[in-house]
């Protein structure tokens, strides 16, 4: 059997590269994987969160999900918190996990800066937190983006490391999907840097919950070049602003890089703007209209977390007695 789990964090709101680099594909894998979807509401503790702020986080979190296509139902869709077997794995696996790992993962350095000495322990260790709710429900493989790819390697250490500590296969190695052409999306503004729910400039992403005409405004305002369009992906790699919206293009049309830069070869950018307005509104909208729907039932939301938070905890209950019995924790 084929299993994946993936999740979001409910911090702030999803955008445009949260779809393109995830949802979309979610989507697709539904129909080959059983999945498992998680709203990773403890993740976002290593962050300062309002309470209020942080309950409709999780709400719009999981009504983008099933707005982008995942359906509810057929699926496991739930909040991390639900299942409290996250935690209780979390610390078994700690006490499996060498400092020198986590020493090693660049992303606490960039997100703790000069200032990791003040840097929570959740931030530090979210790293395991990530390989319990992966290992939690044995699954086989995990879509990333590429900022996470250094985090699933470490599922996969830690997961060989209990196997080899109590001679077991219980847990299997997770393999890394990392799929179609907008695996990271950047700033509208500054074609260098990723697409982030954090950047202070609202015209820096699009937003899921944007309607047409902000979609519209925020792609024309689009920082470009002045030189037409290159006519080949090597020329467009160069110029890192007219390659991002390029690659949205591409991802959102279900074309290749290639395919586009042949169709808008020697193009104008206001041109190839009026296009990329057109095809953005088409595929955006109808999910921004869905998701303000399901926002306003917000007692049916809860149903369906509790819903699928109840399927979790029955695979994730059962493989956490698993670990216990391998590793000697007496249970009632």
């Amino acid at each position: 059997m084929n299993r994946i789990f993936s999740g979001m964090q409910p911090t702030r709101q999803l955008h445009l590269g949260n779809y393109l680099g995830a949802l979309r594909n979610w989507v697709e894998l539904q129909n080959s994987y059983e999945c498992i979807f998680c709203v990773v509401d403890l993740h976002a503790l290593t962050i300062d969160q309002d309470a209020e702020v942080l309950r409709n986080n999780i709400r719009e979190v999981t009504a983008a999900y099933i707005a982008a296509g995942i359906d509810p139902e057929k699926n496991i869709l739930f909040n991390q918190s639900f299942v409290p077997a996250h935690s209780e794995l979390a610390w078994i696996l700690s006490c499996h996990t060498p400092l020198g790992w986590l020493n090693r993962m660049t992303q606490f350095k960039e997100k703790a800066g000069k200032q990791k000495d003040m840097a929570n322990l959740g931030l530090y260790s979210y790293p395991v937190l990530m390989a319990a709710d992966i290992l939690l429900y044995k699954a086989t493989h995990v879509p990333v983006g590429e900022d996470q790819k250094q985090h699933l390697e470490l599922a996969r250490d830690i997961a060989g490391a209990f196997n080899r500590r109590y001679d077991t296969e219980f847990f299997p190695l997770p393999e890394p999907q990392i799929l179609g052409e907008a695996t990271r999306v950047m700033s509208l503004r500054d074609g260098t840097k990723k697409m982030s729910k954090s950047d202070e400039s609202e015209y820096s992403r699009i937003n899921m919950t944007d309607d047409a005409d902000t979609i519209a405004t925020k792609i024309r305002k689009a920082k470009t070049d002045p030189e037409a369009l290159p006519d080949t992906v090597a020329d467009l790699e160069k110029r890192p602003e007219a390659d991002n919206l390029v690659t949205i293009y591409a991802a959102l049309s279900g074309q290749t890089r290639e395919q586009t830069v042949q169709q808008f070869a020697g193009a104008q950018f206001s041109g190839f703007k009026a296009a990329l307005v057109d095809l953005s509104v088409a595929k955006l909208a109808p999910m921004t209209t869905r998701m303000k729907e399901l926002l306003d039932d917000k007692a049916e939301i809860d149903r369906l977390l509790r819903q699928g938070g109840e399927r979790a905890a029955a695979i994730a209950e059962a493989n956490l007695n698993g670990v216990k019995d391998i590793i000697g924790l007496l249970r009632p």
